[in-house]
This record gives structure tokens, C-alpha cells and sequence, in this order.
């Protein structure tokens, strides 16, 4: 079996599986750089992105380009933790489908020590972030991605003691229109989506950019707690 392709496997399989040892490869010198850089570098967030627990310095982002991107074969979510400046380039490791409306993506880094989960585009649950997002009750349709309208939003918080703190937000949602957006020198036609919620003793705004006809939430701003505060999501690679 040639080194590419024993790469390529493994990259897919991360895709599928949250384990995944890239360090036991014995080469893979001929797949496509980018796919490297961005593992590397995923690798090298993590300790990062998990908090300011161990003290590690911010890895420097590794530079990005459209062509570069496209050669990368899986799924690649960028966050940042707005708060304290954290990143890291996530993998897609669960996609399926329940009861209820809206698809549910879980992203991980390549060590599954932070993960995100998704529905229809919406953050309902982070792990390994410190004062995670334990789960939220949203308002999402199998028609678009991003949220389907306003009314009670719920989240559970796990504060920085472990203890369980349920939020209720009342929210509206505002369809700021068309608007088209750049990520890494593509551009995106989307529609702004704003949710505008009050509870909590405060005010939170999520800002979504979708795209209804890919079925993508392309880009956005969502609040994951009064610990975590503000995550900003962009999908680097479909």
C-alpha cells in the first residue's frame, strides 16, 4: 500500500472515528501538504484551545490558501474562542439524524480532547473548552440550517467548580438578509441571520450566515455560556 494512500486513509478515517494516532504513520510524504499542516497544526491548538489551565502559548495560525484548502479531503471546521484568543481547525467525527429536525455534526480535534456538536448548524454542546456548553435546547428545521425562529432558548452550563447551572434566553430571530461573505479567498452568498436573546441577566447576540440551498452554515458567532462567552465558527472545507 503506497504512503498517500495510507494517509489518505487515515484522514478519512478521522472523519468517521474520534481516534485517530497520525504519529504512527510511517510516511505519508506524498499526500497533499495543506493535509499535514492542518493536522499539525490542529495537533499543536489543542493544548491551546482547551484553555489557559496549563499556560501553553497560541500556536501560530498556519497560512491559508484556496488552492492549498482544496486539496484537503475531510471536512474542516475553524473555532475561536473569542475570550481568550484560543483556535484550533476541527475534524468532522458524527454525522446523523434523530427525532428531531436538524442534522447533528460533532467536531474534534485530532485527539478528541475538545469537541463541539452541532444541530442544523447551532451549538448545542461543547466538551474539554473549561465551563462547557453541556447542552441546549434549540429551535432548528430540516429545511435551512441556523436557527428556525425565536422563543425560549435553554442551556446547561457546567461551571468551573462542575456544578450544573440551567440559563433560560428569550429570543427573537431577525433575517438581516443577503449577504455575501469571504472566507479564505471564496466567497460565500448567504443570508445573516441574527438571534437576539435576553435571560441570564443579560443580553446575547448570535450572528449565523447560511447558506440554505448547500444546505451550509458557512460562518458564525455563538454563544456558549457566560464562561466560554462568544465562539466564532467558520467551515474552512465542505
Amino acid at each position: 500500500m503506497g504512503e498517500g494512500l495510507g494517509m489518505n486513509r487515515r484522514l478519512a478515517g478521522l472523519a468517521g472515528a474520534a481516534l485517530l494516532v497520525l504519529s504512527g504513520c510511517s510516511g505519508g510524504t506524498d499526500a497533499p501538504p495543506t493535509q499535514l499542516q492542518l493536522l499539525n497544526a490542529a495537533r499543536a491548538a489543542t493544548g491551546k484551545i482547551a484553555g489557559k489551565v496549563r499556560g501553553a502559548e497560541a500556536p501560530a495560525r498556519p497560512p491559508l490558501t484556496r488552492a492549498a484548502l482544496d486539496t484537503v479531503e475531510v471536512p474542516v471546521l475553524e473555532v475561536t474562542v473569542e475570550r481568550r484568543g484560543d483556535w484550533a481547525f476541527l475534524f468532522r467525527t458524527l454525522e446523523r439524524t434523530d427525532a428531531s429536525p436538524g442534522r447533528i455534526e460533532q467536531w474534534s480535534t485530532e485527539d478528541s480532547n475538545v469537541t463541539l456538536t452541532l444541530r442544523g448548524g447551532v451549538l448545542i454542546a461543547t466538551r474539554g473548552l473549561g465551563g462547557d456548553l453541556l447542552s441546549s435546547a434549540v429551535q432548528v428545521s430540516d429545511a435551512r440550517p441556523g436557527p428556525a425562529g425565536g422563543g425560549e432558548h435553554r442551556q446547561l452550563i457546567r461551571s468551573l467548580d462542575y456544578r450544573e447551572t440551567a440559563l433560560a434566553l428569550s429570543c427573537e430571530l431577525v433575517d438581516l438578509g443577503p449577504e455575501t461573505i469571504e472566507i479564505v479567498e471564496r466567497r460565500h452568498a448567504t443570508r445573516h441571520l441574527q438571534q437576539r436573546c435576553e435571560g441570564g441577566g443579560g443580553r446575547v447576540v448570535n450572528d449565523y450566515w447560511t447558506d440554505p440551498r448547500a444546505g451550509i452554515l458557512w460562518q458564525s458567532r455563538q454563544w456558549a455560556g457566560p464562561y466560554l462567552g462568544y465562539l466564532g465558527l467558520r467551515r474552512l472545507v465542505k
